[in-house]
C-alpha cells in the first residue's frame, strides 16, 4: 500500500520541493517528469506522483491486472496527488472525476521516445519523412496503445498538449524536452484517433494563443482550428500499374495536358433554387470528375492547393497545415482513394503546393513559441506585403526540413504525380516586389535569396531520389536561367516552367480586335525566340479569369459568334505550339462568368451548341495532340519546330510544322482574321494528299465549316523555301492542323 509520509533518510519524500510544487501549479515547470510519474526511492521501492486538477481521488492499479495497489493521496495542493511503494511495478491509474471515472496508464510513466536519430535528422533538415515522426503518432508503447505528440519549439519555456480529453487544461499534459533538438514530446495512453488538440505554449513572455500543429496530418473543419488525431492512412492502394510506369508517362517526350480545377467549385451539390447546399467530398468527385476528364482526354488533373487553409477566400494559397488534406472535403484516407481513383482511371494527380509563405493567423506558425521560429524576425526579410502573410526562413535547418518533409509527405504517402510550387519568383529574390530600403541584401550584397534558392535545387534532388518520376513543376515568372535544367548543369533542377510570358503575351494578342492585329503580330511569334530555353508548360490558369480579368471567352473581341471563333482558335494554338498544355476548369466549355470559388461552374451553358463546341474541341484537341508524336515529343528541342510564315501580319496569319522524332510532320495554319482566305499557299515538304485533321471552324464545333473538304493535293509550284505547296481555303479566326498521307 501507498503511503504519503517522508521516509526516511536518504529516501525520497513523497511530496516534491516547494518551488516544483509552486512551478506545477503555475505551469511553468520544465521538466515535468522530474517531478511526476513514478521515481524510484533509493531503497527498492517507488514514489508515484500525479498532478490532476479536478480529480476527486486516484487509485493505482496493476498494469495487467484490476488488482489495487493503493491509492494517491491527496495533498494541500489541489489535484496533487503521491503515494510511495514498497516494490516497483508496472501500474495504471483510476482517476475518480466529478463526471465519471477513468482508468489509463500514466503518461509521466514512459521514457523519452524519440530517437536520437530522428532528432538529429531534423535538426539538421534532413528529416524524410517527418509526418510519421512528428506531430499526432497513433501507437503503442510497450503494449499500450495511444498518441505520441511531438513538435518543435525550442524557445518555449513549457508545452502542453491540450484538448477534450483533458477538458483544455495546460496544467494536466505538459511535455517533456529534448535537448538540444528544442523538440518536447509525451505520450498520452488511451487517446484515440479523431481527438481535437492543440499546443497551449509558454513564451518567454507569457502564455501564447493555442497552436495547432504544424505537423498535423488532420484537422478540424474550417472555420474550427484545431488539430485532429488520425490514424495511419488506410487504403487499398490497387495503383501498381500506374506507378510502375509513371515515369514513362510523364517524361519530357510524352504528352502533358493538365485540367486545373478547384475542389471546392468544380461541381457542388445545390439546392432548389440553384445555391450551394454543400461540398462534394473526394468519393463524389471522384465519380463525377474522373470520367469527365477521361471524355475530354486530359492527362493530369492539377487541384489548387488541398492541404489545410483557415480562409477559403485563399483559394488554399495560404496553407497552414502542410502535411494535412482540407476537412472540406473528407479524411486523409478519403483523399488517398481519391488519388488511387484516378490513378486506376490513367490519369495523373499533380497539386499546388506552397512553400514561399504562410498566414499569420494567431493559431498558426506565426511567434511559434513567442518568438520568429518558421519566419525571418525581420519584416524586411519577413512579411509579405503583397500577401499579408509572413515568409519562411529556408535558411534555418528545421524550416528547411519541416518544407522538404511537407513535399515527400505528398508525394510518397499520397502517391502524388507532382508537385507545381507556387510562387518561386517571390521565392528567389530577396527585393520580390519592394522597394529600395524595403529588403535586406544576401551576404554578398546582392538580391537573390539564397537560402531558398539552396531549398530548391535541395527539394528537386530529393525528390528524384524519393520520388522517381514525379514531376517539379514552377510558377516562375523572371528571366531567372536555368529553372528547368539539372542542379549538376547549376539550374534549379524542376522538370518544367510554367511560361507566364508566352500567356501575357498570347492573352494580349487575342484580346485585340482583329483589325489591330498586325500590329502586334510578333507577340504570337515572339514566344518561339526562346521556348528552347527551359521545359515549358503553356498556363491557362486561375489566375487569368478572376479580378476582373474576365473569363477566357469574354476577354475575345467581337460578337458572340467572333468570341467562340476567337476562343476555339487561340485554344487550337495552343495545342498545337510547343509545351505542354495546362487549362483551368470552365475555360474548356467558354463559360463567361469569371471564376466564383464561392459556386460550382455554369453546367448549364452545355445546353447550347457553340458551348458544346468548344468542349468537343477540346476534347479533339487533346485526343490529337496525345496520339500524334510531332505535337509533343520535341516540346523542348528546336528540331520539333520549323515556321514557314511567321511574318504575315498583313493577313494575321501564321504557319508552321511541327515534327516528331520519327520526322513526320504535322502543319499548323492559324488565321486570326474574320476573313476566310481562299487559296492561300503555303510550302510543305510532302508531296501529295495533306488530310485535315482538325479544323477550329467545323461544323462539329459551331463553327462555320469553311475549310478543305478533308484534304488538300500538293501542287508543283515551289514556295517558302520548299518544292510543292498547298492551296489552303483558310476559315475565318480559325486554326487548320493537317498531315501528309
Amino acid at each position: 500500500m501507498s503511503s504519503n509520509k517522508v521516509p526516511g533518510p536518504g529516501k525520497m519524500a513523497v511530496l516534491p520541493a516547494r518551488d516544483d510544487i509552486e512551478a506545477l501549479i503555475n505551469t511553468r515547470h520544465r521538466d515535468p517528469f522530474a517531478v511526476l510519474g513514478p521515481h524510484p526511492d533509493g531503497v527498492g521501492g517507488q514514489v508515484i506522483r500525479a498532478f490532476l486538477p479536478g480529480a476527486l481521488s486516484v487509485k493505482v492499479v496493476a498494469r495487467d491486472s484490476d488488482e489495487v495497489i493503493g491509492t494517491l493521496d491527496s495533498s494541500e495542493v489541489p489535484g496533487l496527488f503521491a503515494g510511495h511503494f514498497a516494490d516497483v511495478r508496472g501500474y495504471r491509474l483510476c482517476i475518480s472525476w466529478a463526471g465519471g471515472e477513468q482508468t489509463s496508464e500514466d503518461p509521466y510513466s514512459f521514457g523519452p521516445l524519440l530517437g536520437e536519430m530522428d532528432l538529429y535528422l531534423f535538426a539538421e533538415g534532413n528529416h524524410r519523412d517527418l509526418s510519421s515522426c512528428f506531430g499526432a503518432q497513433v501507437m503503442s508503447v510497450d503494449g499500450v496503445p495511444g498518441v505520441r505528440f511531438a513538435v518543435w519549439a525550442p524557445n518555449a519555456r513549457r508545452v502542453s498538449v491540450v484538448g477534450d480529453f483533458n477538458i483544455w487544461d495546460g496544467r494536466r499534459h505538459p511535455m517533456r524536452l529534448r535537448h538540444p533538438s528544442g523538440v518536447w514530446e509525451l505520450f498520452i495512453p488511451r487517446l484515440a484517433p479523431g481527438e481535437a488538440y492543440k499546443y497551449e505554449i509558454l513564451g518567454a513572455n507569457g502564455i501564447l494563443p493555442l497552436k495547432a500543429d504544424p505537423v498535423a496530418l488532420a484537422t478540424q473543419l474550417p472555420p474550427d482550428t484545431a488539430s485532429r488525431v488520425a490514424s495511419p492512412l488506410q487504403v487499398d492502394w490497387q495503383d501498381a500499374a500506374w506507378m510502375q510506369s509513371r515515369a514513362e508517362h510523364q517524361k519530357p517526350d510524352a504528352p502533358l495536358s493538365i485540367y486545373e480545377l478547384h475542389a471546392g467549385s468544380w461541381q457542388c451539390e445545390v439546392d432548389d433554387i440553384g445555391e450551394v447546399a454543400r461540398l462534394y467530398n473526394w468519393h463524389e468527385l471522384a465519380e463525377r470528375l474522373i470520367p469527365y476528364v477521361q471524355k475530354l482526354g486530359f492527362t493530369h488533373i492539377e487541384l489548387m492547393p488541398i492541404m489545410e487553409h483557415p480562409f477559403g477566400g485563399s483559394w488554399g494559397y495560404q496553407p497552414l497545415s502542410q502535411f494535412a488534406p482540407s476537412a472540406r472535403y473528407g479524411s486523409p484516407d478519403d483523399f488517398a482513394a481519391f488519388v488511387n481513383a484516378c490513378h486506376v482511371a490513367g490519369i495523373g494527380v499533380i497539386l499546388d503546393w506552397v512553400p514561399a509563405h504562410f498566414p499569420n493567423d494567431t493559431h498558426g506558425l506565426a511567434q511559434f513559441d513567442g518568438t520568429a521560429l518558421y519566419e525571418y524576425a525581420n519584416p524586411l526579410e519577413g512579411y509579405h506585403q503583397d500577401w499579408n502573410t509572413l515568409i519562411y526562413n529556408l535558411g534555418r535547418t528545421e524550416v528547411h526540413g519541416f518544407m522538404l518533409a511537407s513535399a515527400l509527405h505528398w508525394l510518397k504517402h499520397f502517391h502524388i504525380d507532382g508537385l507545381r510550387v507556387d510562387a518561386v519568383a517571390s521565392m528567389l529574390y530577396r527585393d520580390y516586389s519592394r522597394k529600395a530600403g524595403e529588403w535586406v541584401p544576401n551576404i554578398h550584397g546582392g538580391r537573390e535569396n539564397l537560402e531558398a534558392i539552396e531549398f530548391l535545387r535541395h527539394l528537386n534532388d530529393v525528390v528524384a531520389l524519393e520520388a522517381p518520376g514525379a514531376l517539379m513543376i514552377a510558377e516562375e515568372s523572371t528571366a531567372w536561367p536555368g529553372v528547368s535544367q539539372s542542379t549538376q548543369q547549376g539550374g534549379l533542377g524542376f522538370a518544367y516552367k510554367w511560361n507566364m510570358g508566352w500567356m501575357h503575351d498570347s492573352l494580349h494578342y487575342i484580346q485585340q480586335d482583329p483589325m489591330y492585329r498586325a500590329h502586334h503580330h510578333n507577340e504570337l511569334s515572339f514566344g518561339l525566340v526562346y521556348a528552347w530555353s527551359e521545359r515549358f508548360i503553356l498556363p491557362i490558369s486561375h489566375d487569368e479569369v478572376v479580378h476582373g480579368k474576365h473569363s477566357l471567352i469574354d476577354k475575345m473581341p467581337g460578337d458572340r459568334w467572333q468570341k467562340f471563333a476567337n476562343l476555339r482558335a487561340y485554344l487550337s494554338f495552343m495545342w498545337a505550339h510547343p509545351g505542354k498544355k495546362l487549362l483551368f476548369m470552365g475555360c474548356e466549355f467558354g463559360q463567361w462568368r469569371e471564376w466564383n470559388h464561392d459556386q460550382q461552374l455554369d453546367w448549364y451553358l452545355l445546353q447550347y451548341h457553340d458551348h458544346q463546341g468548344v468542349q468537343k474541341l477540346v476534347g479533339d484537341l487533346n485526343r490529337l495532340y496525345r496520339e500524334e508524336p510531332a505535337l509533343h515529343d520535341q516540346d523542348d528541342v528546336a528540331q520539333g519546330f520549323q515556321w514557314l510564315i511567321g511574318d504575315d501580319a498583313t493577313n494575321s496569319v501564321y504557319a508552321w510544322l511541327r515534327w516528331s522524332k520519327a520526322g513526320k510532320p504535322l502543319l499548323v495554319v492559324a488565321n486570326f482574321t474574320p476573313v476566310p482566305r481562299p487559296g492561300y499557299r503555303i510550302g510543305v515538304p510532302f508531296s501529295g494528299t495533306w488530310q485535315e485533321v482538325l479544323n477550329s471552324d467545323a461544323d462539329t464545333y459551331a463553327g462555320s465549316n469553311y475549310g478543305n473538304g478533308g484534304g488538300v493535293m500538293t501542287q508543283a509550284l515551289p514556295s517558302h523555301g520548299q518544292e510543292v505547296s498547298l492551296a489552303l481555303n483558310l476559315p475565318p479566326l480559325g486554326v487548320l492542323i493537317l498531315q501528309p498521307t
